[in-house]
């Protein structure tokens, strides 16, 4: 918003004998930060915040979070109407864009995206040259990177241009999904089929054999879909920030993406879903006694902790999980599905939610508990999970590499360091 950051009184740092005068801005949502763009020049000293945590990189209008009452916007919407009355691609056009499309920009958009969806021949040999049990974060990372190849001549610092690989991206990641997945199996690479809307399309491309009929379940592609717009964007996480930080240096969207999948492939980032289920199923090795580890978890002697259960951001609960655990109820109930490790789930998730000690820490069920069992519900392996959250995320991704791009003092990232090696000495001594 053109109107923020508003200035709002100033700080004042006190050290020896010298006093310093800092800007308060705030956003608006009545964010408020101390601006210490000229505290080294003006002190000689470096703010000191590992992880960057209480660090605010960017000025940004895309996402809002409030992790003490549990609110997440995308670009000022509550994520409970977008995801019970928006859709993926319409989410993704608000993210990029900022806008909520026309109904005929919408489906400009969509077209646009379906006309895309193919990969260059030549890239199918790459899956060739993986090794089968290659991690399909791996292929993805690998395979997005080399895409800048493909598509080399067009100059990024212009708009239209940029536009169009935002479109390859969005059309081409499920294909690369779905042939890694293919490819791992030992089973025919299956081709987009652009009568198909987006999910859809993404679930025959991995389930579909060419010798029989496919026909993907309403209630599967609607809860796949309800899931990528729930994962669509997170503010500054460490994915989007290392997305940002790439963009800085001026690489390529490609590049810029691909950096942005291998940090999301990290366990303590996009693996959590995983983590539940491999949770689940050390409970089921061990007689699927629940109880046992719920007391664990409580027992502070004890190193084990319930896997997708509370949250970083989220000190009261996840906005998203209460919409995607009804999701996850419907698809359920749908399918059908007997599945040892999803009874596991409702019975630790109905424990956490009665015990006193949970509710008083508010350590509820978060998103990542959910689509770990929705995911695990659909047939997608274990270790596609992250892939899964990858195509989710993408259209936040672009959206902060395009606000990047947009920031007229956009430098690249460099953060300082408070040295603590060895003082001067002599190789010759």
């Amino acid at each position: 918003m053109k109107d923020f950051p508003k200035k709002d009184g100033k700080a004042v740092l006190s050290y020896e004998d010298k006093q310093v005068e800092l800007e308060i801005i705030r956003g608006s949502e009545n964010e408020r930060g101390v601006d210490i763009t000229t505290l080294r020049e003006r002190s000689g000293l470096i703010s000191f915040d590992p992880g960057y945590v209480n660090t605010g990189s960017c000025l940004s209008s895309i996402t809002f979070i409030d992790g003490e009452k549990g609110i997440l916007r995308y670009r000022g919407y509550p994520i409970e109407e977008l995801a019970e009355s928006s859709s993926f691609l319409e989410t993704s056009y608000l993210l990029i864009y900022g806008e909520l499309p026309t109904p005929s920009e919408l489906e400009d958009f969509a077209a646009k995206i379906r006309k895309h969806s193919l990969l260059h021949e030549d890239i199918k040999e790459f899956f060739n040259g993986f090794p089968r049990d290659a991690h399909p974060m791996a292929i993805l990372s690998s395979v997005v990177s080399s895409l800048s190849t493909f598509y080399q001549s067009e100059d990024e610092n212009h708009e239209d241009n940029f536009d169009r690989h935002c479109l390859r991206l969005m059309a081409k990641l499920p294909t690369i999904a779905a042939f890694a997945y293919k490819k791992s199996i030992g089973q025919p690479m299956v081709y987009p089929d652009n009568s198909l809307s987006y999910c859809e399309n993404f679930l025959k491309m991995m389930f579909s054999v060419p010798s029989e009929k496919y026909q993907a379940d309403p209630e599967m592609v609607r809860a796949l879909d309800m899931l990528f717009v729930l994962h669509a964007d997170h503010e500054q996480n460490c994915s989007a920030s290392t997305v940002r930080l790439v963009r800085s240096a001026g690489s390529n969207i490609y590049a810029c993406i691909a950096a942005g999948i291998c940090a999301l492939w990290g366990p303590k980032h996009g693996g959590a879903n995983q983590e539940v289920i491999e949770m689940l199923e050390m409970i089921l090795a061990d007689g699927g006694n629940v109880k046992k580890y719920v007391e664990l978890a409580k027992d502070k002697t004890t190193k084990f902790r319930l896997m997708g259960f509370g949250h970083r951001v989220y000190k009261n609960f996840d906005p998203r999980a209460k919409i995607i655990k009804n999701a996850c109820d419907k698809l359920l109930a749908k399918l059908k599905t007997s599945d040892p490790l999803l009874d596991i789930a409702k019975q630790l998730e109905e424990a956490a939610l009665k015990d006193s000690y949970f509710i008083e820490k508010k350590l509820y069920p978060n998103v990542d508990f959910y689509s770990g069992i929705i995911y695990r519900a659909m047939g997608i392996p274990v270790p596609a999970f992250p892939v899964m959250f990858a195509l989710g995320r993408l259209p936040g991704w672009l959206a902060q590499a395009r606000e990047y791009d947009g920031e007229q003092k956009g430098k690249i990232g460099r953060p300082r360091q408070i040295y603590i090696g060895p003082v001067l000495r002599s190789y010759n001594q």
